[in-house]
């Protein structure tokens, strides 16, 4: 059976507004001759000319937040208790077979920038790609943002996931969702202009506040989703072990199977 692996992550980069000014990350790249006096520490009496082609190690120096790069997002970063009152889950407690799982792909490119995605949406969707979801499938969005990864505009590109489009989702029994914006929510921009008009702070961070009544985890900054069929793909996302983090980052990959 041949196998299709889809790199459905981006990159931690420099220099790349992935995320709102100054929430970047930081890399220090540090190659195999600069490298070479931490080498020579470790071993004293050591000559940089002993070693092969006068070569020591490349090392990177890294400094991010777990929410920087493609990430999973665990219920301790949208509020502190879930499933209405118990204790929300940090990353290194989120169960390992929420993260690998029949992938589902709703197609949400058409929705303009700052849209908020309705159940009915997502109903429409599923019925489109004749799908009917099971537990524990994760559900990708594919938005308009995807297109824009690199670019200035990407923060504040594509639609967001509304409080009762998420609740359609965990309530079928899906527990890992993910989008390729840069928030599972709205971008900020278009929220913040809602709730100056209106003063309803409820649309604030409503896809991610509905894990205060079910549990759930979230990958932000996915890549490649117009790569991926409607179903028929796995997705594994395992996130990086973080002891009591709100996120970890994950290698996120679609496996299609022919």
């Amino acid at each position: 059976m041949a196998r299709k692996l889809i790199d459905i992550s981006v990159p931690l980069q420099n220099d790349v507004p992935a995320d709102p000014p100054g929430g970047h990350p930081t890399i220090e790249y540090i190659d195999h001759q600069q490298g070479m006096q931490a080498m020579l520490r470790h071993f004293p009496g050591l000559k940089p000319e002993e070693l092969p082609d006068g070569q020591a190690w490349a090392v990177e120096r890294v400094t991010l937040s777990t929410h920087n790069g493609t990430h999973i997002d665990a219920p301790w970063h949208y509020h502190p208790t879930m499933n209405r009152g118990e204790k929300s889950w940090t990353i290194d407690e989120v169960p390992l077979e929420w993260c690998y799982q029949p992938g589902v792909k709703l197609d949400f490119r058409h929705f303009p920038d700052g849209y908020v995605v309705t159940a009915a949406d997502v109903e429409k969707e599923l019925k489109r790609i004749d799908h009917e979801l099971k537990p524990l499938n994760i559900v990708v969005v594919n938005t308009s943002a995807g297109a824009k990864y690199g670019r200035q505009d990407y923060v504040n590109s594509g639609c967001g996931m509304g409080y009762e489009a998420t609740m359609y989702l965990l309530e079928r029994g899906v527990r890992v969702t993910g989008i390729d914006g840069w928030s599972w929510d709205a971008p900020f921009v278009y929220t913040a202009k809602k709730y100056a008009e209106t003063h309803d702070a409820s649309i604030i961070w409503e896809g991610h506040k509905a894990g205060r009544h079910t549990g759930y985890s979230h990958i932000e900054k996915l890549h490649n989703l117009e790569q991926l069929p409607a179903t028929g793909f796995t997705v594994s996302c395992f996130p990086v072990k973080i002891e009591r983090a709100s996120a970890g980052w994950c290698r996120a990959v679609a496996i299609i199977d022919d």
